[in-house]
């Protein structure tokens, strides 16, 4: 890739601190308006507020990590740096889009790589009615909340909530319901990547809910939310050959 020209970002912990004196010491330190490629220093969710940060710019992030989980990141080895990135694999991502409306009647815009989420936020179960592509599909779900996760979301919270593990390139997106109710077994759903879903609140006086976007863009008592993919915005992952997210996604299921 003849990639030579970095931007290096950490998160504020002392270990992403410390890498960057590290490895700006040795490597230099690129304006990101001027580089070739972004270097992140951190753990999961340093990663995603970078790849937010970045995404008007089309660079590729390469994520090294000095986070704990680190699955959208790479091991830190300081060490030839260069070669690593010149080596690297591309994984292309497209966020959803959330497109929120309070009781208020203010809408609200946010994008999330990997997942739109509903939560109730109040003591009593959200009541929610689920449309996909302008259709009613459940008119009614009680629920301690719902989401839509995208393939590299697919391992977070979506799974933590039972939901399944989306290979890379499958083009689908999982709903899936956390802690439901009424229905008591259903789990969610695979859904087409174009698949436009909205959510309404039923009884939102009563029953508040609150909408977030990767833990940035969050909403409090919403009246309806939709939530579809948005292929303008290109996310580009870089991971060292072998390692790559599709791998990791395949391997994540055999634990």
């Amino acid at each position: 890739m003849g990639l030579a020209r970095i931007a290096f970002t950490a998160s504020n912990s002392a270990a992403g601190q410390e890498a960057l004196r590290v490895l700006t010491a040795r490597y230099g330190q690129t304006p990101v308006t001027h580089a070739d490629v972004v270097v992140a220093l951190g753990g999961d969710g340093f990663m995603l507020a970078t790849l937010h940060d970045t995404e008007r710019l089309g660079l590729p992030v390469y994520g090294m990590n000095c986070g704990t989980v680190g699955f959208l990141m790479n091991a830190y080895q300081p060490g030839d740096l260069p070669d690593r990135l010149g080596m690297a694999e591309e994984a292309v991502i497209n966020p959803l889009r959330m497109t929120a409306v309070g009781v208020d009647g203010v809408e609200t815009r946010a994008l999330a790589i990997n997942e739109v989420s509903l939560l109730r936020a109040g003591p009593q179960a959200a009541k929610l009615r689920i449309s996909v592509d302008g259709r009613v599909r459940m008119e009614e779900l009680v629920c301690d909340g719902a989401l839509v996760a995208t393939p590299a979301g697919s391992t977070a919270y979506n799974y933590s909530a039972h939901g399944p593990i989306l290979p890379i390139g499958a083009d689908v997106l999982a709903l899936t319901a956390m802690a439901a109710f009424r229905p008591r077994r259903w789990r969610g759903a695979l859904l087409p990547k174009t698949a436009v879903v909205r959510f309404e609140v039923l009884e939102a006086d009563k029953r508040p809910v609150m909408a977030d976007a990767d833990s940035r863009g969050s909403v409090r008592e919403v009246a309806s939310v939709e939530v579809a993919s948005e292929p303008e915005v290109r996310h580009r992952i870089l991971f060292d050959p072998g390692h790559g997210l599709e791998e990791r996604l395949i391997n994540e299921q055999f634990v």
